[in-house]
């Protein structure tokens, strides 16, 4: 094509951009007439102040200049520890975001789910309804090699200048050589934490022969309905039963139960079903007599310690694995006083350890037999008091019992200094007293989490952490099956071309233009609409047509809206979507992407076509230039200037070719799509869609489009599988109390030729009225 002939084609596009633009600003006059004459500011506040909404509430905003850049697990870290730690705590504001009102976050909940990526998200974007309008603020969030759970629990939080999170506690010295090597030290160091830290784990329970539910033998034993884990506030309970010999063995013959504070709740004699050999009175004070007219069974005793505990009770006892053998009784958390005052053979009895530690006398020789209450409440206190101690000074406050003494000797070298206080994440919180809980498919944690549980299935663990009574200050819940899902899959999964399906979205066919309209020809025209990704010209033996590609959404629908019918040369081009099984519910989704939370005060913003139409001699653009009068430019001034009459602009974002306006309301938004061409002056606008962290709608920069590998059962399956996951989410955040900071985290994926971002995703949830 000649540079005369290319001329023509300008200067007959220039008039009929011209009418194109007056066309498009028509159709917005009919429906808002009244907009022209009178203008009106819908929002009053200054450019940055805080809404009455948003006053004194936690939350989460992203700095505008890192929106678009992906964060990476060390940046996530750094916004938990400013949540559960904040300032007090030495910890500062994490370098991309800013979390406001630190101080009313109550917990902090990350759900990490693997197999998923940002793509997945956008592309299922119907089917995750609960993630998509509950949470305000979203990151694309890079694939990283490393476990991320164990990331979070085992990261090290900065040294602060606070003592109270890695010195030692006021008063305290360094520890002697001789406790270092002391079992209760080497066990569970020289630091007070909450009862969780002695909570048996149950690798523990099986090692130490506790009934454990689904071990074998214990088959018929009737569990107890408790939460899967217990917090440093769970309620304390003893226990302590009375055995004879029957002709099977050990069966219960007495159970005592007794609560924190010492109160017997049940004392019972229980008469075994079998004929009793020996009534071991010397040890269980139980008689013939005794027993005669005993009635209460086995069963009514189970019935009645399972109405009595609540579902978070921890059970303390002596020994207690046979305690519960006898009641044929399966709990999940126990505190065993043999095993918390532990020696390196053998165990303590529980008289000796009263008498020792407690300074009381029990099952003494002038009793006929055990006393079941007062062992269960010797056992209960013994438990409470190394709690409210701390190891270090049970052993050195009763050294006596382990036979052993700390002697100074100045002439010998002094002992090298004490290892440093762990700057760990988990380990910190639990110091300061603080519950910490894994909930997911075993993991690869850098620590032994008190009263750790592991689960099949993500219906189980969600199920799980629902059931319990109080939410762990800092929990992790591991979605694993759409990842076991996805590796089963016999063909390469459809979610690796979620990318270039995403792309379908952003197509639009136009034609037919004159047999000379070239490439060029068509991106001039078009590019006033967005970003133009790529043009593919479909030339036949009579007609030219071209397949446009946009970088955005906003693009391809300014374009259906502003060019379709458009006349070039005489002749009426219809601008048009694509027909894929990718895009038959697209309206459903452009609507939805509307009203996302992200987008409700969001506003897209190009040069109406006759602004931007104008190409210098040499081929550059020549926006805002009109027959050589000034016009208005893309610039943020010039935006503020026009759209700072429907009400205040928090925020604008230009690129070369369009601009995203921020209002500080939703209705200042509404206002400017319903304003007259007079008060949009020179600009087209439409409706933000494409979410504020996306560089563009394909949500990846991936491989290029496809048609021909995508599958509709493939990608009916995946929506099947996200909808329920959406919905377990939602349990879940339910669950979640107020002042939560809840995040998730699509982990993306990585492989040999690259990677696939993923998305994290963020809110405090509020109660119903803010404070």
């Amino acid at each position: 094509m000649n540079s005369e002939t290319e001329e023509t084609i300008t200067s007959e596009m220039s008039a009929e951009l011209s009418s194109a633009a007056e066309t498009c600003n028509g159709r917005k006059r009919k429906r808002q007439a009244q907009a022209a004459h009178s203008p009106k500011r819908f929002n009053t506040m200054q450019e940055g102040e805080e809404t009455p909404t948003r006053r004194h509430v936690a939350r989460v905003s992203v700095q505008p200049d890192r929106l678009q850049q992906p964060i990476t697990q060390s940046e996530l870290t750094e916004l938990l520890h400013y949540a559960a730690l904040g300032a007090a705590g030495g910890v500062k504001q994490p370098s991309w975001c800013c979390l406001h009102h630190q101080k009313r976050v109550k917990a902090v909940n990350v759900v990490i789910v693997e197999g998923l990526t940002q793509s997945d998200f956008y592309q299922h974007y119907l089917a995750v309804q609960h993630l998509r309008t509950s949470y305000s603020t979203r990151v694309t969030f890079t694939p990283s090699p490393t476990n991320l759970a164990s990331g979070i629990f085992g990261g090290e939080v900065p040294e602060s200048d606070d003592p109270s999170l890695h010195q030692r506690p006021s008063g305290s010295s360094p520890v002697p050589n001789e406790l270092r090597i002391h079992p209760i030290i080497a066990k569970f160091g020289t630091q007070k934490r909450g009862l969780t830290a002695y909570v048996l784990t149950q690798e523990e329970m099986i090692q130490n022969r506790y009934p454990v539910k689904g071990m074998p033998g214990f088959e018929e034993f009737v569990c107890t309905d408790g939460v899967d884990c217990v917090t440093d506030s769970s309620p304390l309970y003893g226990l302590d039963c009375e055995m004879c010999l029957t002709e099977k063995g050990y069966e219960l013959t007495r159970v005592s139960l007794v609560d924190s504070d010492g109160k017997c709740l049940l004392d019972q004699l229980v008469k075994p079903p079998t004929r009793i050999l020996n009534y071991l009175t010397k040890f269980s004070g139980i008689t013939r007599k005794m027993l005669r007219p005993i009635t209460t069974t086995l069963r009514d005793v189970q019935v009645k310690v399972v109405e009595l505990l609540p579902s978070d009770a921890v059970l303390v006892g002596h020994s207690l694995d046979n305690d519960l053998a006898a009641l044929k009784l399966i709990h999940q958390h126990v505190i065993d006083t043999s095993l918390l005052y532990r020696r390196e053979f053998g165990r303590f009895k529980l008289k000796v350890l009263a008498e020792s530690v407690l300074q009381k006398q029990i099952q003494t020789e002038e009793m006929t037999g055990h006393n079941p209450i007062e062992d269960a409440v010797a056992a209960l206190e013994l438990a409470q008091y190394f709690i409210k101690m701390g190891p270090r000074q049970v052993v050195e406050l009763h050294l006596e019992l382990w036979g052993c003494t700390i002697v100074d000797e100045p002439s010998e070298p002094e002992p090298e200094p004490e290892p440093e206080p762990s700057l760990r994440f988990a380990d910190i919180l639990q110091t300061l007293g603080r519950s910490v809980a894994f909930f997911g498919k075993r993991s690869d944690l850098p620590l032994d989490l008190s009263n750790q549980q592991w689960y099949n299935s993500d219906k189980e663990v969600v199920a799980s952490f629902r059931r319990q009574t109080k939410c762990p200050f800092l929990s992790v819940v591991q979605i694993s099956s759409l990842s076991d899902h996805l590796r089963r899959c016999p063909t390469p999964p459809e979610h690796q071309r979620a990318p270039a399906i995403l792309r379908d979205t952003c197509v639009v066919f136009a034609g037919p233009f004159p047999g000379d309209f070239s490439e060029r020809n068509v991106r001039r025209l078009f590019r006033c609409c967005g970003p133009v990704r790529k043009i593919k010209m479909l030339t036949t033996t009579v007609r030219v047509h071209a397949e446009v590609e946009f970088e955005l959404l906003e693009g391809a629908v300014l374009a259906l809206n502003v060019f379709n019918g458009l006349n070039i040369r005489g002749q009426s081009i219809k601008v048009q979507r694509p027909v894929y099984e990718s895009t038959l519910d697209l309206d459903l989704t452009l609507e939805a992407l509307q009203c996302d939370r992200l987008n409700t005060s969001r506003l897209y913003v190009t040069l109406s076509p006759s602004v931007a139409k104008g190409v210098s001699a040499n081929g550059h653009e020549a926006y805002c230039r009109v027959n050589g009068t000034g016009a208005p430019q893309l610039t943020e001034e010039a935006i503020r200037e026009t759209f700072g009459h429907f009400g205040s602009v928090e925020r604008v974002v230009l690129s070369a070719q369009h601009a995203h306006i921020k209002f500080e309301s939703s209705e200042a938004r509404h206002a400017a799509l319903s304003a007259s061409e007079a008060l949009l002056k020179d600009y087209v606008v439409c409706p933000s869609l494409t979410p504020a962290h996306l560089t563009s709608w394909d949500a990846s920069g991936g491989e290029e489009r496809t048609h021909a590998a995508y599958t509709s059962s493939q990608d009916q399956e995946m929506d099947l599988m996200l909808r329920k996951l959406d919905r377990r989410l939602s349990k879940l955040f339910g669950f979640l109390p107020e002042g939560t900071l809840s995040v998730v985290v699509l982990l993306g994926s990585t492989s040999a030729d690259g990677h696939l971002p993923g998305l994290c995703l963020m809110e405090v949830k509020q109660g119903e009225e803010n404070d």
